[in-house]
């Protein structure tokens, strides 16, 4: 008899400010029981160093030590690992999230250009008609980015941009941060309680 599938997700984690998002977003995502295959850029591990102290010297150990409480659930691939098994279609996961996402890499994914294993990730997701979320962190937006946004939406691509709310009474950085993660989590259809919801 086959074994259940585990379920799973791929979150992207580039080099625009805001590594804290992709970061509860993996803490959110394994705390509902997913499996998460994690990717991060060079530029993100700079960023992690910078904005939440990550040593990025021992990447699988600092990943351990962030995790722990999930060994095994957490599935780490090195940027250049072009074999990795979530470069393949036939490798089943539910979707990608790349949270937050640089316009590199947007544009990267936007023009197909698939030159490491972030990119070609989202790559399969497009081609097998799996849920790719991206959010993009930037200000102020210039055409190019506006354009390259345009044209992954109309590619069924969901873009969230990282634009936090007032309406539900934030307090500290991290309602600020689970509010948006929840939204991501939502467009999803994944059932969590990182926010009030309006009307609640």
């Amino acid at each position: 008899m086959e074994a259940t599938r585990r379920k799973s997700w791929v979150v992207g984690i580039t080099g625009a400010s805001g590594s804290i998002y992709g970061v509860r977003l993996t803490e959110s995502l394994l705390s509902l029981g997913y499996d998460v295959h994690l990717i991060i850029s060079n530029a993100g591990w700079r960023v992690l160093k910078e904005e939440m102290d990550f040593q990025a010297g021992n990447r699988e150990e600092m990943l351990s030590e962030k995790f722990g409480g999930y060994e095994g659930k957490v599935i780490y691939h090195p940027i250049a690992d072009i074999g990795a098994t979530i470069a393949s279609g036939s490798y089943l996961v539910e979707g990608m999230i790349i949270m937050p996402c640089s316009m590199g890499t947007l544009s990267s994914v936007a023009h197909g250009s698939s030159d490491n294993l972030m990119g070609r990730a989202a790559d399969v997701m497009m081609k097998e008609g799996r849920a790719l979320v991206l959010v993009p962190r930037e200000t102020p937006l210039h055409a190019i980015h506006l354009e390259n946004m345009l044209k992954l939406a109309r590619l069924g691509v969901k873009i969230i941009p990282a634009m936090p709310a007032f309406y539900y009474g934030p307090k500290t950085i991290d309602d600020i941060v689970n509010f948006l993660v929840g939204k991501v989590l939502d467009s999803l259809r994944i059932e969590h309680q990182l926010y009030k919801r309006w009307g609640d």
